[in-house]
């Protein structure tokens, strides 16, 4: 008996959350001879694209830029205002919580979490009690994520910060929006946020590689006051730099500068409210095919609320081992690859092949989504997991209405 061919000839979609769906136009846009680095159109750009980044973050305020990952902007953004021996409260909702966390103790801070599980928003009325209690404002910095990307939660920044203010708490309001930035509105300056991080290869649809910290003028007094911070971390010589070098601390990420460029062009030629409808309506498609799969069966989706979900990706649970059965064929069959249960469970646990994750943020569209989803199905069907009817009919039918969401 012959066997079924494989479909996953042609191009392949990487449908986790970030590295992103880079377009074309950021590809194009990279794909050049190396610049020069002294004079000229690299070293022209660099003041508007510091201005179109801070279009985008919503603020009038402070960029610095970095060549690294996430993580290397969290450890930029803590050694400019966290000296050793200072304590952060840090209310967890899922891995990346925790691991900026970890990035604090690792450079000498006192870390107090404020545990709020893998499955639900920060509890606004605990972080008030123990701000409350910190009579002599011990607490230097609030490190809050505004979407985990391994547990899928949205977090209400703007009520955050009115704990800070009802509290009247002096800390540093710093919010992790790497998996945000591009995709869910913010706004840092309307929502009070003193320090922001962010990253290359989300909603920014550019390969990993670059970080940037955002900040306000009081984070920046805050700086002023730090007895020393690492030459190299230094945001102050970036964010206002006297020759191109200081923007990077050396030399330039030359490749990855055309990119932003493109893809900053991209998001504002949408418009950044249009991109974030974009989101929210995918997202929406996405959640309406999940709560159909959710109707028979053990599919779960991690967040129960909706206006707790983030608009640029959405975590799964399957009895285990379906959703690691489930991410290997259809990558093998289809050429989909669906992101892994990050942080859900411990890796040598077999609970952690039960938990998976579908992006759906930056370079993506309606048709994208419905393959994506239409990829989804198919594996389940292969593989007998028991699972709902009619997702992809309420998918196809939120992306049809297409309805006007207040974000």
């Amino acid at each position: 008996m012959a066997r079924p061919p494989v479909l996953a000839q042609g191009r392949a979609y990487l449908a986790i959350p970030g590295p992103s769906v880079i377009p074309d136009a950021v590809l194009n846009a990279m794909h050049r001879a190396a610049p020069n680095i002294y004079a000229g159109e690299l070293v022209e750009m660099m003041p508007g694209l510091l201005a179109d980044l801070r279009r985008v973050a919503r603020t009038r305020h402070h960029v610095a830029m970095y060549i690294g990952n996430g993580h290397a902007a969290w450890e930029a953004a803590l050694s400019n205002v966290i000296a050793p021996g200072d304590k952060v409260l840090v209310p967890a909702t899922g891995r990346f919580g925790h691991g900026w966390g970890e990035m604090a103790s690792g450079i000498g801070a006192v870390v107090e979490i404020l545990e709020f599980g893998r499955a639900a928003p920060m509890d606004m009325g605990r972080i008030e009690a123990r701000l409350r209690e910190d009579r002599g404002h011990e607490i230097k910095a609030v490190l809050a994520v505004h979407v985990d990307t391994s547990s899928s939660v949205r977090n209400d920044i703007a009520a955050l910060r009115g704990v800070l203010d009802a509290t009247a708490h002096p800390a540093l309001l710093m919010v992790d929006c790497i998996a945000s930035l591009g995709c869910e509105r913010f706004e840092m300056d309307e929502w009070g946020v003193d320090v922001m991080v962010t990253a290359s290869q989300k909603g920014l649809m550019v390969p990993p590689g670059l970080g940037f910290v955002f900040f306000s003028d009081k984070a920046a007094e805050a700086r002023a006051a730090m007895a020393r911070v690492s030459r190299y971390w230094d945001w102050q010589p970036r964010a206002q730099a006297e020759e191109f070098y200081q923007y990077h601390g050396g030399t330039a990420p030359t490749q990855h500068l055309y990119g932003l460029r493109c893809a900053l062009d991209m998001i504002h030629e949408e418009g950044i409210e249009q991109v974030w409808q974009r989101h929210a309506v995918l997202a929406r498609a996405v959640w309406a095919a999940c709560e159909a799969w959710a109707r028979e069966g053990g599919f779960a989706i991690n967040i129960a609320e909706r206006d707790c979900r983030s608009h640029a990706v959405t975590a799964l649970r399957l009895p285990a081992p379906g959703a690691t059965e489930l991410r290997d064929w259809v990558q093998t069959q289809l050429g989909l690859t669906l992101g892994v249960g990050l942080g859900m469970a411990a890796p040598g646990d077999p609970a952690w092949h039960g938990f998976f994750r579908l992006g759906h943020m930056g370079h993506v569209n309606g048709h994208m989504i419905l393959g994506m989803l239409g990829g989804v199905e198919a594996g389940m069907r292969a593989l007998g997991i028991a699972h709902g009817k009619g997702a992809l009919d309420a998918a196809a039918e939120v992306i049809a209405g297409g309805e006007f969401i207040r974000v």
